[in-house]
């Protein structure tokens, strides 16, 4: 299945957390780095999900915030270090992207957010990603 979506990135169940309604699920990516994402627990029966399960990381680009370094006293619990690849700008978007252990992501912020953090290629930043923004496919 082809899809819109920028940011698709492999990995592997490490852990899972149900709740009544939600669940986290832990996953270790291909370079190491582990994110959480925060699913149904209906989502994680049909797909099957248990520590071990191999897993696409679905991100869209509009999901993915950058930050010049890591940050601390935040709830966003996916912090993943990277280098700025390509930085393309328009009137009033951009479209960043960071190589990270093992792939690459996307993030589509504004023109004023690049000028201020000042990125171009060789930056080092830190894709800043809520759980609740990831979704999760059967590999």
């Amino acid at each position: 299945m082809s899809l819109s979506i920028r940011n698709q990135l492999a990995g592997t169940v490490v852990g899972l957390t149900p709740g009544e309604v939600m669940a986290t699920v832990k996953v270790r990516l291909g370079g190491g780095q582990d994110v959480t994402a925060a699913i149904t627990l209906e989502a994680v029966r049909d797909l099957g999900l248990a520590e071990g399960s191999a897993v696409g990381v679905l991100v869209k680009s509009t999901e993915v915030s950058l930050a010049t370094g890591p940050v601390k006293g935040l709830s966003i619990r996916n912090q993943i270090p990277g280098t700025v690849a390509e930085v393309a700008t328009g009137g009033a978007m951009a479209s960043v992207k960071v190589t990270v252990e093992g792939g690459e992501l996307t993030a589509a912020i504004t023109k004023d957010a690049v000028a201020d953090l000042g990125l171009a290629a060789g930056s080092s930043v830190v894709a800043l990603i809520k759980s609740t923004e990831i979704s999760l496919s059967a590999a």
